[in-house]
């Protein structure tokens, strides 16, 4: 009898096989669904536990899971980390030679799988559809749905082919999965995907775990690297930025700063590409840089920041980057930042794209979104939940307009200035020399052009020039100004005239200023509350790292940091005590709990301590 065959109740596969004690939120309410045969569409956050909603069911019925994904990585980690759990799982990829793709085509015509994971151009090829008539399909799990929306930043023009399914297997069923859309992206998968019938559970956006900061762009090498160093001294994170020669550039900075960083980009050779992020996946410590082509289906848990050099595109896109910290549960950082120059350019993109004139207003749309949420001096949390839908009734008090409340001041004045600036050089000109006309400056191309001679000149000396820059980025988020998208100097709207004629009221927030004390190392935050605990939790990561290599894994697919803190501060010394961990399933418990168990009883030897909670004694 195969390992999985016996299974029929949710609770005891969770429990035995994934090693959890309890279901989360609406978990147990979609597997039971899915399980007797309905169709649903999932929305939950990244970390939420959404892959169980589909692997257990597939476990549990009989016939193969089908398992759509958009990345050849995802496919290749989930399917790692189940053969760890004892599931019969396997991946139909262009990475398979001939030999073993027909290995895995026999296995499924054998039933000798829980699950496969497969590409949908793969899936909706004739030969694969026929493959799929002769072995009995226990369900379909269309993972990142939102690739189905042709508003979204990761539209997969295939998935829109991904209806078929419906036509040809109607008493399959269905479950439709994403971490990110928005009421307009909900709608859209349930058309497209003919969903029409699914029940929908979502689970909410929020992430709490998740600290959310974003500054003023200065000297954003200077900032990342400040960041770094004083908040995540050695940790695995996510460093995004627009280009990929920034990549590259970013990249070596914190090479020559001592830290393990790697670049990720599509222009990269194929090879080094994967090696990179092999690195990031397995070894603890890793950085990497990266544009947007990096990131969509990355499994690990344990980033414990990503950060955003240069502004993304939209909320979907920031939530859904930055939703790739943290995925364990444990606390992380999300740290962006961001100026004028990046609104020019993303303007530029639009703009200069070859979408329709809807799309563009689509765009457009979604950018002036984020540009809100960049200069709010409410909470953070509660305008990005705002924008799904979603009511947060307090201040959330993990983001740094919470933690550090902004102030804001009475701008109609300094706005007013501003615009008549504008207005009296034509509208020919950038940020940068309108805050120098507005000082006095002695620039000499002012001077070249006349302006010293206007009354603007000199006119607003009452800010510095760093301070009309935060005024001019805020004026143009209002949509008071516009951007030229060839020459990025700054427009007149029509919402302009009632601000230059005293009849409109501006409110501006106050850029912090920068902290001006030393830049001191910070100590790695401990996953445990005990000195004792932390000395335990590295001695229990240099095995779990140790048993990766040797299964050819990443580390987390052993076990989480989350469990290997819970063994540390809680020291299992019995088998029935190693059990009781959160993410010891069954087979983990024989493969790994000998050897794990063995290393916590000589830790507590060696610290004259006796079992079961004894860290805390």
């Amino acid at each position: 009898m195969a390992i999985m065959e016996y299974y029929l109740d949710p609770y005891i596969v969770l429990n035995e096989v994934f090693g959890y004690a309890d279901f989360r939120g609406d978990q147990s309410n979609i597997i039971s669904h899915i399980v007797s045969g309905g169709d649903a569409f999932v929305l939950m956050p990244t970390g939420g536990g959404k892959s169980l909603c589909y692997q257990i069911p597939a476990i549990i019925r009989s016939g193969v899971g089908i398992v759509i994904s958009p990345l050849i990585a995802l496919m290749h980690d989930q399917v790692r980390a189940l053969h760890q759990l004892g599931v019969r799982a396997a991946f139909l990829n262009s990475t398979l030679s001939f030999e073993d793709a027909m290995y895995v085509e026999k296995q499924m015509l054998n039933n000798e799988l829980d699950l496969i994971y497969i590409a949908p151009e793969r899936l909706l090829n004739e030969r694969t559809l026929r493959l799929l008539d002769k072995c009995s399909p226990a369900l379909f799990a269309i993972d990142e749905a939102h690739c189905v929306s042709q508003w979204g930043h990761d539209f997969r023009e295939e998935y829109l082919k991904l209806s078929t399914l419906h036509e040809r297997y109607p008493t399959i069923p269905r479950i439709a999965l994403t971490a990110t859309a928005d009421s307009t992206t909900r709608k859209e998968i349930v058309e497209r995907l003919n969903l029409s019938n699914a029940r929908t559970f979502i689970a909410g956006f929020d992430r709490p775990n998740i600290q959310y900061h974003i500054v003023c762009k200065k000297n954003s090498l200077q900032q990342l690297l400040k960041f770094l160093e004083t908040e995540h001294p050695d940790d695995s994170g996510i460093v995004y930025c627009l280009s990929r020669k920034k990549t590259e550039k970013v990249a070596q900075f914190l090479v020559e700063h001592g830290m393990n960083a790697l670049p990720y980009h599509a222009g990269m050779d194929a090879q080094e590409r994967k090696c990179n992020q092999e690195k990031f996946l397995r070894e603890e410590s890793v950085i990497i840089v990266a544009t947007i082509a990096f990131g969509m289906g990355i499994d690990k848990p344990n980033v414990r920041f990503v950060v955003h050099l240069d502004l993304p595109k939209s909320i979907e896109a920031y939530y859904q980057e930055t939703g790739r910290s943290g995925r364990d549960g444990l606390p992380a950082n999300a740290f962006m930042t961001y100026g004028l120059s990046d609104v020019v350019m993303l303007k530029q993109f639009i703009e200069q794209s070859d979408a329709d004139e809807q799309h563009k207003f689509i765009k457009r749309t979604k950018l002036n979104a984020l540009l809100g949420l960049c200069e709010t001096t409410a909470c953070r949390r509660k305008v990005m939940l705002s924008y799904f839908g979603e009511d947060l009734p307090d201040r959330c008090g993990n983001c740094d307009t919470c933690l550090k409340p902004v102030e804001d001041w009475d701008g109609t004045l300094a706005a007013k200035k501003a615009l008549f600036c504008v207005y009296q050089t034509e509208q020919r000109f950038g940020a940068v020399y309108l805050a120098d006309v507005l000082t006095g400056s002695t620039n000499k191309r002012i001077g070249q052009f006349g302006h010293d001679n206007l009354k603007a000149f000199g006119g607003g000396k009452e800010l510095r020039a760093e301070e009309w820059l935060s005024v001019f980025r805020q004026i143009v988020a209002m949509g008071l100004l516009s951007v030229d998208i060839e020459y990025g100097s700054l427009k007149l709207t029509a919402a302009s005239r009632n601000v230059m004629k005293g009849k409109q009221e501006v409110r501006l927030r106050k850029d912090p200023k920068p902290e001006k004390q030393k830049r001191q190392k910070k100590q790695k935050k401990k996953i445990t509350g005990s000195v004792q605990g932390g000395l335990l939790f590295e001695k229990l990561r240099e095995i779990r790292l140790g048993l990766a290599k040797e299964a050819d894994v990443p580390a987390f697919v052993i076990f989480h940091d989350s469990s290997l803190g819970e063994m540390a501060e809680i020291c299992p010394i019995t088998t029935e005590e190693f059990a009781g961990i959160t993410g010891v399933g069954k087979r983990k418990l024989e493969k790994y709990g000998k050897i794990f168990i063995k290393a916590i009883r000589q830790f507590c030897r060696e610290n004259k301590t006796s079992g079961i909670k004894a860290v805390h004694a």
